[in-house]
């Protein structure tokens, strides 16, 4: 069995690390206007991925080693190189003196989110039945925009202007290293769509969501089911995924296996 502890955290902070930085050097081939990059301090991974992406900041601050005031230093000149704002999201399981650090230098927390795990092998099942008529596929090279307008369709409910943020981000994602992008399709016609990154036998699941068309038929069940096999099959152990506290998409993710490892806290430095 394995236990939410250091270890674990190490384990999954460098998963996201990972996959978002291979986002960001994506980025940084097909839209170079974005100067986007990424670094690595004590450990960390910072990102720069845009002023307004949700991946400028770090990750892994203080889970591998303890972080110094010259540390920080480096990584606050990073991200004001590129005139972003300073975040920082930390682990539970990192170092105690990192916290009375950020608190002495005007950090302020600004977000939650819970980090929930399973183990996975090629038997997984999960508790809901999946619907025989959506037929789930990683999307073929060249199909990079129908994946991204499946997936800006899907978010294009949830906030005013967010459709086009998440189509020009979903269009970098799918195009990213070590990532495999999912449509759920019924009757042919995508409804769904969802990312899955691997990396070593670990796999981190993102990005998921469904038309509004396209929605209380399973998609999203297919979804889920099709890229836990995909990432047992091809040598995964262990599975994660984010989701904000007490939020649908946790229960979900609780009523099919995941447990929650650990819930992390975003810092922002105030300026």
């Amino acid at each position: 069995m394995i236990f939410s502890d250091r270890n674990l955290s190490q384990k999954l902070e460098r998963t996201e690390a990972r996959a978002n930085a291979s986002f960001v050097e994506a980025r940084a081939e097909i839209s170079p206007e974005v100067s986007a990059e990424w670094i690595e301090v004590a450990g960390a991974y910072a990102m720069f991925d845009g002023a307004e992406s949700p991946l400028t900041q770090t990750f892994g601050l203080g889970v591998f080693d303890e972080i110094t005031d010259k540390n920080l230093d480096e990584l606050e000149a990073f991200f004001k190189k590129h005139d972003a704002p300073v975040f920082h999201e930390v682990s539970p399981l990192a170092d105690v003196s990192l916290m009375a650090l950020l608190n002495e230098r005007g950090y302020q927390p600004c977000q939650l989110t819970s980090i929930m795990f399973q183990e996975i092998d090629s038997d997984n099942k999960l508790n809901m039945p999946i619907n025989p008529l959506i037929k789930t596929r990683i999307a073929e090279a060249g199909e990079e925009e129908i994946w991204a307008q499946t997936s800006a369709n899907g978010w294009s409910t949830e906030m005013e202007g967010l459709a086009e943020f998440m189509f020009n981000f979903g269009r970098i994602s799918a195009q990213t290293k070590g990532g495999f992008p999912f449509l759920a399709e019924l009757d042919g016609v995508p409804v769904s769509a969802g990312m899955l990154f691997i990396y070593d036998d670990a796999a981190i699941l993102a990005g998921a969501s469904t038309i509004p068309e396209g929605r209380r038929q399973g998609a999203q069940s297919a979804l889920l089911d099709a890229r836990l096999r995909f990432a047992a099959e091809n040598g995964c152990k262990i599975a994660m995924m984010g989701a904000s506290p007490g939020s649908q998409s946790q229960r979900n993710a609780e009523k099919n296996g995941f447990r929650i490892a650990y819930t992390r806290t975003k810092w922002q430095l105030k300026v």
